[in-house]
């Protein structure tokens, strides 16, 4: 043996480190998680495995932001990274930057997932529902500022039901950041003394961009709403967990106006027609009235 060739065993660790660092750049592993733990500094520590082997993972805060679902033990996914060794302990491991569930989408999971958790809790009970007000004065609505859906509310209500006042609290609907203002406007309405109903929405778009409305910030504003909550998530077809949460759903934001003046429009066709069955039952009256009057007429005598 010759000790002269002897290496330290930080530098054989560096020497292995430097030869799998430059060699795995960027992988993508398929495998079962387990053992996934989040300390409170926010990073994610996993082991990724088959049948045959594994390794261990760490996930580090700054992506783990990205993240739609929540990791769990026994779920199959294919993570992106790069491989390193921690010279600590000597240990292989894969530096994971992003995260796909096998079979099913980030988005369908991490909405699984949510929905799961919030109807354990009760959120979606039909006893939580609160009625909307039969005749509102006062609607706020949380939306964007610029975007088509305040229009839409508007046209409604002007050409339906003049004389309602509307608050709006401007919130971007999509995109990072978003879910938090809608919230926001949600908690900052519910500060208002005299607002009756809230039309929370906006128009159609992308499951991507809708996302907002299935983030648990939003849900939770909802659920902590005293007042009754549409929600007007402009997709037709699938149902948002704001559309779950909340009092009432509506297909888009202009059906969202037409439910809050319903009970008016009813109120005022009923009126119309108690009018016209008034005016006719008058009219029918006097007719009758008319007809007595003209037959006691002649049968008086004129005078001699």
């Amino acid at each position: 043996m010759d000790k002269s060739a002897a290496v330290s065993v930080s530098t054989l660790v560096q020497l292995l480190q430097e030869l799998v660092e430059d060699n795995f750049v960027e992988v993508l592993v398929q495998g079962e998680l387990s053992n996934v733990s989040r300390p409170p500094s926010g990073h994610y520590y996993f082991t990724l495995k088959d049948r045959k082997a594994q390794i261990k993972c760490a996930m580090f805060r700054s992506h783990v932001r990205a993240l739609r679902f929540k990791p769990s033990d026994g779920l199959k996914v294919i993570c992106r990274g790069r491989v390193s060794i921690y010279p600590q302990r000597g240990d292989l491991q894969l530096i994971v930057e992003g995260i796909e569930p096998e079979g099913v989408g980030a988005l369908q999971l991490a909405f699984d997932q949510l929905q799961e958790k919030l109807e354990a809790e009760g959120l979606f009970a039909p006893e939580l529902k609160q009625p909307l007000p039969p005749f509102p004065q006062v609607i706020g609505v949380v939306t964007s500022s610029s975007g088509a859906a305040i229009q839409d509310i508007l046209n409604v209500l002007q050409r339906r039901s003049a004389g309602l006042q509307v608050l709006l609290r401007s919130a971007r609907v999509q995109g990072e950041g978003a879910a938090a203002e809608i919230a926001a406007g949600i908690a900052d309405l519910n500060r208002e003394t005299d607002v009756d109903v809230l039309i929370v929405g906006r128009g159609g778009g992308s499951r991507e961009d809708l996302w907002p409305f299935n983030e648990e910030i939003v849900a939770r504003a909802i659920a902590a709403s005293r007042i009754p909550v549409i929600s007007a998530v402009g997709h037709e077809v699938d149902f948002s967990i704001a559309d779950l949460v909340a009092d009432l759903r509506a297909a888009t934001p202009s059906a969202a106006a037409e439910l809050v003046v319903k009970n008016r429009l009813e109120l005022e066709r009923h009126l119309d027609q108690l009018t016209l069955r008034l005016a006719t039952q008058i009219r029918s009256r006097l007719s009758l009235l008319s007809s007595r009057l003209y037959g006691l007429e002649k049968r008086l005598k004129a005078p001699a």
